[in-house]
Parts: C-alpha cells; sequence; structure tokens
C-alpha cells in the first residue's frame, strides 16, 4: 500500500496532479501487477495535509520507534535512547508554579551548595515516589534511565542521601517560602488555623535503639519537643501499642491546605507538640491567629501560650470533666445555637475580674460548645465569624 501521484495534461498546457491511496494487485488473467485505486485524495494543492498526518500517525503507532522513523525517513536509524517524559514534565510545572523549587534553590544557595543540582535531584526524589515508588537506589536508575528529567540527566545514590541531609537541615526555610507562594498563589485565608496529630507504625520487633537522639516527651504541658522522628512506643491512634511509632503533627488553613508538617518521637503528648507548631510559626507573617485543636492540647499552660501576643483559641472540653472556664461558661443563662451537625454553641459574654486568664474558646466534645471573650475584643471562630448571641 502507497500513496500515488497521477497527473492529467490541460489542452493549454498545464499540468494537474493528482494523489491516490494505492496498492498493487496481480491480475488474475495476465498475471501482471496493476494499481488498484483505495481512496482518492483529490488534488495535491488541496490535500488536507493535517489529515494524512493523522493517518502517519495512527499507522506509527503499530510500530517501534526505530521502525517508524526509518520509515519516515527511507534510512535506517539506530535509536540510542528513549524516555518518558509526560508525567514527570507535569509535576515539574506545578513543583515551579508552587514555588517549591525557587524555595529550595534559595535555601541551598545559602549553603554554598550547587542549588540547581541540589533543587533537580530533590525533585526527581519526589517525582519518583509520585509516579513510580521505590527506594533512593532504585531513584538513581530511574532518573538516569527511564525518564526525561529537565537539567537532570542523572545522580548516584551519594547524591540522593546528600539532597535528604539537606531538607533536613533547611526544612523551615523551604516550608515558609512554599507557603508563601502558595497562600499568594490560592488566596488563602490565614486567620484560623486547625491542628492535629496522629500516629504511624512500623512492623518491627521493637523501638529504635539510639539512645542518645532519644528525647524525654513526658507531659509536663510546658516542655516543647525537638521534631525528631525517633520510632518508639507510645499511645497508639491506630490501636498497635505494641509496635513502636511516630507522632506526626500538621497546621492547616480553614480551607484544609496543609501549612507545614512536624515529625516527633512516638511517646510525645499532645500537649507538649503546641507550642513547638507556635514558635515555628511566629516568623510566618501571619499576624495574629485563632489555634483550633482538640482537648488533647488544652492545658492551662498551652492556653496561657497560645494567647501570647494577642492570639486566640478554641479547643475541645469534654462537659463531664469541665475546668473553672468552661464551668462558669456552662453556668451562663442562656440557649445553644445549633451551628452544624450535631455542635451547638453557646456564648459567654463579659470578663470576670478574678479570672486572670486570656482569651479563648471551649469547644464541647459531646455536641455542645461555649466560648468566651473580653467585651472590647471579638475573636474570629472557625467559621471565620464573630460567635453569636444566645436567643
Amino acid at each position: 500500500m502507497y500513496l500515488r501521484e497521477t497527473r492529467r495534461s490541460n489542452r493549454d498546457g498545464s499540468v494537474v496532479r493528482y494523489l491516490q491511496l494505492a496498492h498493487n494487485e496481480r491480475h488474475p488473467e495476465t498475471g501482471m501487477s496493476t494499481a488498484k485505486v483505495l481512496h482518492n485524495f483529490g488534488r495535491v494543492e488541496k490535500v488536507d495535509r493535517a489529515g494524512l498526518a493523522r493517518l502517519v500517525s495512527s499507522i506509527s503507532r503499530f510500530l517501534d520507534p526505530a521502525t517508524a522513523v526509518a520509515a519516515a525517513s527511507g534510512m535506517d536509524v539506530e535509536v540510542l535512547d528513549s524516555r518518558r517524559l509526560g508525567g514527570v514534565w507535569t509535576l515539574d510545572r506545578v513543583w515551579e508554579r508552587l514555588g517549591i523549587g525557587a524555595a529550595i534553590r534559595g535555601a541551598a544557595g545559602g549553603r554554598r551548595l550547587d542549588a540547581e543540582t541540589v533543587e533537580r535531584v530533590i525533585f526527581a526524589l519526589v517525582a519518583q515516589r509520585a509516579l513510580e515508588p521505590g527506594s533512593k537506589l532504585a531513584a538513581t536508575r530511574w532518573a538516569g534511565e527511564r525518564v526525561a528529567i529537565e537539567g537532570c540527566p542523572g545522580f548516584d545514590a551519594d547524591a540522593a542521601y546528600a539532597g535528604m541531609d539537606f531538607l533536613l537541615d533547611a526544612l523551615g526555610e523551604i516550608a515558609v517560602g512554599v507557603f508563601d507562594t502558595t497562600a499568594t498563589l490560592l488566596n488563602l485565608s490565614c486567620d484560623v488555623i486547625f491542628v492535629d496529630t496522629t500516629s504511624t507504625y512500623w512492623e518491627l520487633e521493637g523501638p529504635d535503639e539510639v539512645a542518645e537522639l532519644a528525647t524525654d516527651a513526658e507531659d509536663d504541658e510546658i516542655s516543647r519537643p525537638g521534631e525528631e522522628a525517633i520510632r518508639t512506643f507510645g499511645h497508639s491512634k491506630d490501636h498497635r501499642p505494641e509496635l513502636p511509632q511516630v507522632v506526626i503533627a500538621m497546621a492547616v488553613t480553614r480551607e484544609g491546605v496543609p501549612i507545614r508538617c512536624w515529625s516527633f518521637p512516638g511517646n510525645t503528648a499532645d500537649t507538649a507538640i503546641i507550642c513547638r507548631i507556635k514558635d515555628d510559626l511566629t516568623d510566618w507573617r501571619l499576624h495574629r491567629l485563632v489555634w483550633v485543636a482538640d482537648r488533647g492540647f488544652a492545658s492551662a499552660a498551652n492556653r496561657a501560650y497560645l494567647t501570647r501576643g494577642g492570639g486566640h483559641y478554641i479547643h475541645a472540653e469534654k462537659l463531664r470533666h469541665t475546668n473553672t472556664e468552661a464551668a462558669a461558661a456552662l453556668a451562663r443563662a442562656g440557649r445553644y445555637r445549633t451551628v452544624a451537625g450535631n455542635l451547638r454553641v453557646k456564648e459567654r459574654s463579659g470578663w470576670p475580674p478574678a479570672a486572670p486568664t486570656p482569651t479563648g474558646c471551649a469547644l464541647s466534645g459531646s455536641s455542645s460548645a461555649t466560648t468566651r471573650r473580653p467585651p472590647t475584643a471579638t475573636p474570629r471562630c472557625a467559621s471565620g465569624s464573630s460567635p453569636t448571641s444566645p436567643s
């Protein structure tokens, strides 16, 4: 099967050319090879060349790359390398749009490192985990042999581990850079910050045996633990107390967009984490915030710490084990107002002289809630609007 060009001469001497799709058949009587036209494309100058390109592309799908190139060029072609591009290219565009690459290059430049190389190695590790998860050693082969990453022809295992060491050292700088870009890009509202923790465990026989790195995470309602992912025994939220774990904390905006993540030893109590999170976000230019957390963070020391600098908080509180603030709020007459689902809210106004505790809110874990504020201030609750007075 082939494209055939025929010509017809007019009386005025002009020549008209036609393009046809044909193939040769042997005549049943004479045995001679004759051309049989399968399709007429019309005059050459009026042929739909885009249609021809689609036909060639459709045929090439059934050929290997070397054969397709050789068929198009009319000569033998040796394919030296062939790599995938689509998934990596898409991730690379998102990576730059969110400012991740710029944040990494900025942090690496301040440490006298080759910023471009470090950023490309880290991107390759992230892309490999997203597209074809594997070890760091597998990532070196993946980036060097299977995909085309702009600016990264390949790297070795030492470069991968050096990139991870750099990330641990520059995590704070990179996180704030990425969040600044993302907050502007998505027009995020950062006046309300939700904080919570979870735990993840490993199928190991025992905890990490690195005594010099272990931290004492006993709940003294004051300590702020270091960010060390030491696998050890603790209260398992997965109901696997026999396995070592780490605690993961996250702060998100009211839209649910992550601000930053933290990791702590598996025996770290929630009450020891919230102050560390507040300290780490102090230099992020988030202005005055309302911190929202569950009752695991609600210690007297934490409540006082969260209100430093004019901050506010909303935390959960069980009605059957109330503190003095919640008891005073619940004693105020008035009706509860249904907010959503099984959550009901009742405001407590006024500022008793005998109560020196700063501004805050207490949310009930048993489908009720109370809020507390001084008459001269109006803290914003999780919905972004001020608490309404009871009817």
